[in-house]
Order: structure tokens, then sequence, then C-alpha cells
């Protein structure tokens, strides 16, 4: 008869950790109207965003991940070796393997972890959050380190109006540790297939692998359509995971939404009438949209800069191509 792995004793999962990573290069508005018709005002108007930052070559998903982590882990006090399994979330990796994850682990010291990427998208980070939280309730882990780690200036066409200005590179990190008390509430996900055309590449690297006089993949994305669906259905799947937490929008201190677009974040917070107390992250400003780092970059700069503190609770919720969405509500770190 095999032993079970779970512990005899309950025991829960919470952040204890965060950790952020922003590329050196800033990119504003001004440089992104050489390549794209529009204007600083209308960039700013439309999205909220003023800068962002875009990798060099060097500061690839592994080098920006790993730095992210390793605050997140000297944040939570720990020594890497006590890293059971890292999780890295990204969606924009263009080599299949080795897994970023195993280098990040390398690259901290977390030479005893298990290690594997996960692709949700910009949904991703909550996705692992929930993932992390699981296999420590089960017994699987003492502490996860989630990372997400994005190059998304990788896969954008730079004169494509719609998106150029948008998207931008980085990493953020969180270690999730066990708790006796609740520290991250249930995971309320899913993926709606019917929305697989809102978010697309244009083509797959097979096909550009066998020709290489056309164009490498770049992403597409129909922006009005992401932006209906996400203001129509996600906030019904915030107030679902409030309920799962058993939290009512009283009880919040920060909502952060992936950093998508300044004005779905706006709607999200008037959908779900967050009273005058709650922060809303609005990280998006300076540091534009990076898919699966944009959750854990916001909660690092709310915690820094004194938007929100140890102990609070907020609300997750991400989004993105498939379309995938996730949602739970957190006790910071």
């Amino acid at each position: 008869m095999l032993r079970a792995s779970c512990r005899q004793e309950p025991r829960f999962g919470r952040i204890i950790g965060v950790g952020g990573y922003r590329p050196q290069r800033v990119v504003d508005n001004g440089e992104i109207c050489r390549s794209i018709d529009s204007s600083e005002e209308w960039i700013e108007t439309r999205s909220g965003i003023r800068r962002r930052h875009f990798a060099t070559r060097e500061e690839t998903h592994a080098v920006m991940g790993a730095a992210a982590a390793e605050k997140a882990i000297a944040a939570a006090g720990l020594d890497p070796l006590d890293i059971g399994c890292v999780i890295v979330a990204t969606t924009t990796n263009l080599v299949s393997l080795p897994s970023v994850a195993v280098d990040v682990a390398h690259r901290v010291g977390a030479r005893r972890a298990g290690a594997f990427d996960l692709n949700a998208a910009c949904a991703g980070f909550c996705y692992a959050v929930g993932t992390a939280s699981a296999m420590i309730r089960a017994g699987e882990a003492d502490h996860v380190l989630v990372v997400g780690a994005e190059r998304l200036t990788d896969l954008v066409d730079p004169t494509d109006r719609q998106i150029a200005f948008l998207l931008a590179d980085g990493a953020g990190a969180a270690v999730i540790g066990p708790s006796e008390e609740p520290g991250i509430g249930p995971v309320v996900w899913g993926a709606d297939g019917d929305q697989l055309e809102a978010v697309v590449m244009t083509r797959s690297w097979g096909d550009y692998r066998h020709d290489v006089a056309g164009p490498p993949p770049v992403m597409r994305m129909d922006g009005r359509r992401v932006f209906r669906w996400a203001v129509d259905e996600m906030a019904n799947t915030a107030r679902e995971a409030m309920s799962a937490a058993g939290v009512t929008a009283d009880d919040l201190a920060a909502f952060i939404p992936h950093q998508a677009n300044m004005r779905i974040t706006e709607v999200l917070a008037k959908e779900l009438a967050l009273p005058a107390h709650v922060v809303v992250a609005d990280d998006i400003v300076t540091t534009g949209n990076t898919s699966s780092a944009s959750i854990p970059l916001a909660m690092e700069h709310m915690l820094t800069s004194g938007q929100a503190a140890s102990g609070d609770l907020a609300l997750l919720i991400g989004f993105g191509a498939g379309l995938t969405y996730a949602a739970q509500v957190v006790r910071l770190p």
C-alpha cells in the first residue's frame, strides 16, 4: 500500500515574499510614436501608459526571472535550498527546451527544486499561485517559487498600432510558503475558447522554419474584442473569487488586476463597486503590460511604495490569450 504524501495536520499556502525586475531601458511614448501613427496623448488616454521597459539581448527570461526570484527569496527570509519547486509562467519564451524554470532554479541555487514552465498567457501568475498553493496544502512542497517572466517585445511588430504601445518586458516573483491560516483563497479559473482568435500569432514557428524568406511570427490582438470581453466577464469572475474566499469588497485593501490597460482596470473597479479605501494597482503607467509578470510587479510596487501593507487582503485577477482567466484573494506578504 502506498503511503500518502499529504501531512496529517491541515495547512494552507501564503505569499511570504515578492520581488521584481524591470529592464534597464526605459521607453517613453514619444519613442513609441516614432514607429506608429499616434501621439503621446492618444497612447496615455487610451491605455494609461506613459513609459515602459524593453529588455536588451542580455536580459533573457532566465536572467530577469532569477533577479526577481532572488529578491523574493530574500524577502521571504529563505535559503534557495529551501525551495521545493519553481514554476515559471511565461508565454514568450522562444526556446522550447530546456525550460526557463530549470534555468531560473539553477541561477538562484534552488538545486533541490523541481521546475517547470506554465503557459496561461496573462493569467499565468494567478494559475501558478493557485497551483503552488495546492502543492503546499497537499504536502508536495514546503516552499514554491512562482515567477512571471516575459519578453513581449520579441513577439511584437513595432509598427502595429493595436499593441506596440501596450506591451513591454519584465519579471516578477513570489515565494509561496505554508501557513496555519488561509493566505490564498481558492482560485477561480477558466478558458473561453470562443475567444481563441482575440489574441493570436500570425503564424507558427514551424511554418517560419520552412519559409525563411517570410516574416517571423508576431502577435496580433483584436483590442476592442478583448476590452469588451474583459469588462463583460471579469467582474463576475472577481466576485466568484471573493465569494470562494468568504470575503466582500469591504474586506479588501487592494485590487491588483493584470495590468492590461488602465481603462479596463477602471471599469472593473467601478463594476465591483470597490470602496474608496481599496487601493487599485496602476503599475501599468510606468511599466506597461508585461503579461504574466504584471501582477507580481504591481504587487511589489504597491508594497515598496507603501500603497499596501503586509497582511492586507488583495484581489488578484489575470486574463489573456485563449482567452484564459483566473482570480483569487490573497493576503499580502
